[in-house]
């Protein structure tokens, strides 16, 4: 059976038969309405077309699929050569395929009867059920903590300084450098700057910079330790110019612990993203880690300042935040939350410079010793 898009009739052929030409012989050349042959249907007990069906399409498919597929219930009686035929209807068998769809369609059918008949409130909200759509509600905004104290002043928008003085005597006489295989070299104590950083990463890169920098010298008759800290991002710039503000009070020798390979390029780049000058480049740095590997490297498990401080130092904090965790404090803090961790980070920092302080001072006093490991000396 085929489908005449110019007539709109659907004209049967017998199987064998060619579409095209002269009728064979034994062609039945009867065309059937698409109405007749619904009516045969309904005559037949064929059931109603679902509202989900397409009753169009499925005719079309038990068309073109052959007679006996459940499109159809017709059956064509040849009479000869006379071109006369007769239509005797037969009960419809219609295919598992359609049974199955059927079925299935029949609970989707009976939603949508309710839903329709429902006010539009009501219809939507079982048109949303109906297709398993969930209501969205905005996530709430998490609640700033209360504490949200840092220590120090503010010197300018989003930078805090914050200033504490030890009493730790000005060692009397220059520190010679020998210790740093600079054995002609000492360095007046009030030159020195120790200083150190706190990041919001570790890999360095442009896209780390420093929160936080802590910075110890020798400022009358004690030790001076002195922190800037970043409560905003914006902050940046004003806190580089303070630090060259720092370095350029005296005739600067700068002293780290590993800073020569991390902490001092750091700030270069920083410098060269802010468009400011580089004053770090053009001072003296004295680095601590390479000397204190040097002496004592398999003495202890590692060289970390952490285990310096322990085992040479005698040094013990407590309440200790680890410098891995300061990036995470940071942006707790910058994102409305607690306080208390990024002050932890802050006395990390402030012990940091001190100890750096001391472990100048150490270094000094084995070299001129000739020791490997000196006594204990008390720390402030």
């Amino acid at each position: 059976m085929l489908w005449s898009r110019t007539s709109g009739q659907a004209r049967i052929y017998k199987q064998g038969t060619s579409r095209t030409g002269p009728a064979p012989a034994r062609v039945v050349g009867v065309s059937i309405s698409l109405e007749k042959l619904r009516a045969l249907k309904r005559e037949a007990g064929a059931p109603a077309p679902s509202l989900c069906e397409a009753p169009q399409g499925d005719f079309l498919r038990g068309a073109r699929g052959g007679l006996g597929r459940g499109a159809v219930g017709a059956e064509f009686v040849d009479r000869g050569d006379t071109g006369n035929g007769k239509i005797k209807s037969i009960p419809p068998h219609p295919s598992p395929a359609l049974r199955a769809r059927e079925r299935a369609s029949a609970p989707l059918v009976d939603d949508l009867r309710v839903a329709v008949s429902q006010p539009a409130s009501q219809s939507i909200s079982a048109l949303r059920k109906l297709l398993g759509l969930r209501e969205k509600t905005a996530t709430p905004r998490p609640r700033k903590s209360t504490d949200r104290e840092v220590p120090g002043e503010e010197i300018s928008p989003g930078l805090r300084l914050i200033e504490t003085r030890l009493p730790m005597p000005v060692p009397g006489q220059a520190l010679s450098l020998a210790f740093a295989k600079r054995h002609d070299d000492a360095v007046d104590p009030r030159h020195l700057l120790f200083f150190d950083t706190e990041t919001t990463g570790l890999a360095g890169g442009t896209g780390t910079r420093a929160f936080m920098i802590g910075a110890a010298d020798w400022h009358g008759d004690g030790l001076r330790v002195r922190q800037l800290l970043m409560t905003t991002m914006a902050a940046e710039a004003a806190m580089l110019d303070t630090f060259t503000g720092w370095l350029g009070e005296k005739p600067t020798v700068l002293s780290s612990y590993n800073g020569r390979c991390y902490d001092a390029p750091l700030l270069k780049t920083r410098y060269r993203l802010a468009r400011k000058d580089d004053p770090i480049t053009a001072l003296d740095h004295v680095d601590l880690l390479f000397p204190t590997r040097r002496r004592y490297r398999g003495t202890w498990e590692n060289c970390r300042l952490a285990t310096i401080e322990r085992e040479l130092l005698r040094i013990v904090r407590e309440d200790d935040l680890p410098g891995s965790e300061a990036p995470a404090a940071w942006l707790h803090y910058l994102r409305g939350g607690c306080a208390r961790n990024l002050r932890r980070v802050a006395a990390h920092n402030h012990q940091d410079v001190v100890t750096l302080a001391l472990l100048m001072q150490r270094l000094v006093e084995v070299e001129a010793a000739g020791e490997d490991v000196v006594g204990f000396v008390e720390a402030p």
